[in-house]
């Protein structure tokens, strides 16, 4: 089983097991760590599961859609490597994935 390592803003580290199929924003919401909220349910409407996901983990994901790049247009603290946790999906070659995590969650607030 793939582990994820998510980062907190304040540097707090939680690696957990995420079962493959299942995103980075389920992965977080079924162990409990702090910093992603998934207000939607993962259907890509709200940004609450925004996250960073950067160097060789970023290029082994497939590109975000135009729907992913709108809503992350409404997200707080976005930067290049943001991506929305619902739309990651965990698979066995992303195996020690590292996810940081923004301070807010909150939408429009840049």
């Amino acid at each position: 089983m793939p582990k994820v390592t998510y980062v907190e803003a304040g540097g707090a580290e939680h690696v957990v097991d995420v079962d493959p199929g299942l995103s980075v924003m389920e992965g977080s919401i079924l162990n409990e760590v702090p910093g992603i909220i998934g207000l939607c349910g993962g259907i890509c409407s709200c940004a609450t599961c925004h996250c960073y996901i950067e160097g060789e983990w970023a290029d082994r994901l497939s590109a975000p859609t135009e729907g992913e790049l709108a809503m992350l247009e409404r997200a707080s603290e976005r930067k290049g490597s943001s991506r929305l946790g619902c739309q990651v999906v965990v698979t066995e070659a992303l195996d020690g994935m590292v996810v940081h995590l923004p301070a807010h969650q909150a939408i429009g607030e840049d």
